[in-house]
């Protein structure tokens, strides 16, 4: 069978390179895909924020599946589009990708459903705003309601820096976009967590936990970026609170979607805050999240196009999700400069000797294939990616590797897995 795979980045990487392995996939097709992709599936150029351009390619190619890796084409209707022409496709239809492409909709749709989350007010006008605010304590999260990239969740350390940074999202000026609503929510202490599902609309099947690290700089400093780096382990999360999480999170937000008769079918991405008072949800994403995608599919034995079809088909019942025991790791490889300002058209360099390292793959997030050269093309560059027995094996390997690694200015984070590794010898 063949599979098209629409995105650009590391997790479409992983998810082409999990697909390619499968004994009953013939052709991987990635539109656009990146550099990286090019090296074992055919790219084909699309643009992603173009559904006509999306559904003509799909006609023309007319693969057994699609699988739609970013955020934009969900909030499009891609999914929709192609279902309307008889075309099978993995990912929520528009309406239930609101979970993710409306800050606010997440929020009222928590409360509705009486799923832990942060107390919060969506405010539609400056005076709401005004208002609103007074009832929370510094610091203080405002967040622009729509897709905004990883870029709209402002953590401000007093009223007026948060009225300031609402103020910035209603007039457009700290997205480049005006937003119709600002979200403003108490502040969570703990530890985040990613906790994502396959879902048919009626069944919820996790996948393995892992704990992200947003921020630039080592020890969880600086900007909040796409993703710097991204750990697995066995021990991530204890037995009975995986169960407490389905049951009180997961399962009754798959239930609550499709009593609104919007049943959500795809990966639910669920974002978790470890508070002193039990697991708060952050924010849903309506797809698979990058980097985490990279260190989970690296742990994955079963089919991942089984799994996926069976979202599709209703079946996810009847699935099996088999993973490797151990843990795995991804530590991204960024343009210096990342998340502002950054050089791309940069010769890379030892990508070879990388792969050679036991157990790794290079997953490819922003380069671009120029004649016989790789060059970088984002400020994500890569991800180095490796599974072994225990975390400490997976870093050691995941490190040899991007020491084999340069282009210009590269820059990676050297505590990735610091949290679960605190207190060992």
């Amino acid at each position: 069978m063949k599979v098209l795979i629409l995105g650009s980045g590391g997790r479409e990487h992983a998810l082409a390179w999990a697909v390619a392995r499968s004994k009953r996939v013939t052709e991987v097709v990635c539109a656009p895909g990146n550099g990286g992709i090019a090296q074992s599936a055919r790219c084909v150029p699309v643009n992603f924020k173009n559904v006509d351009a999306m559904v003509k390619l799909a006609e023309a190619e007319q693969p057994a599946l699609t699988i739609v890796g970013p955020e934009l084409p969900l909030s499009l209707g891609i999914v929709d589009a192609l279902q309307e022409r008889g075309l099978r496709a993995f990912g929520p239809t528009r309406a239930a990708a609101m979970l993710e492409t409306s800050k606010g909709f997440a929020k009222r749709f928590l409360q509705r459903h009486n799923i832990p989350t942060a107390k919060y007010a969506i405010c539609s006008t400056a005076a709401e705003l005004e208002r609103a605010i007074d009832a929370f304590h510094p610091p203080i999260v405002v967040k622009a309601d729509g897709l905004a990239a990883g870029k709209g969740v402002v953590i401000c350390t007093s009223r007026q820096t948060a009225l300031e940074a609402a103020h910035g999202l209603f007039s457009g000026e700290l997205l480049g976009e005006a937003e119709r609503q600002v979200v403003i929510e108490e502040f969570l202490e703990g530890d985040e967590l990613s906790f994502l599902c396959l879902s048919d609309g009626r069944h919820v099947v996790p996948l393995l936990p892992a704990q992200d690290h947003k921020r630039v700089g080592e020890g969880d400093t600086g900007p909040n970026t796409g993703g710097m780096g991204v750990y697995t382990t066995d021990e991530l999360l204890a037995p009975a609170m995986r169960e407490w999480i389905m049951r009180h999170i997961a399962e009754p937000t798959v239930h609550g979607m499709a009593e609104e008769d919007t049943p959500f079918r795809g990966v639910l991405y669920i974002g978790l805050m470890m508070t002193a008072r039990g697991p708060q949800v952050l924010e849903f994403n309506a797809r698979f999240g990058d980097p985490e995608t990279q260190a989970l599919l690296v742990r994955l034995e079963s089919d991942p196009v089984d799994a996926l079809e069976a979202c599709i088909d209703g079946r996810l019942g009847e699935a099996e999700l088999r993973w490797s025991p151990g843990a795995s790791a991804c530590v991204v490889a960024s343009s210096a400069g990342y998340p502002g300002a950054y050089k791309t058209g940069l010769p890379i360099s030892g990508l070879g000797a990388a792969a050679h390292v036991p157990g790794v793959q290079v997953f490819h997030a922003g380069s671009a294939q120029v004649g016989p050269q790789l060059l970088t093309s984002g400020g994500r560059v890569l991800g180095v990616t490796a599974a072994a027995g225990s975390l400490e094996e997976a870093l050691a390997r995941a490190y040899q590797a991007l020491a084999e690694i340069q282009f210009e200015g590269i820059y990676y984070r050297r505590d990735i897995g610091y949290r679960a590794l605190r207190g060992k010898p």
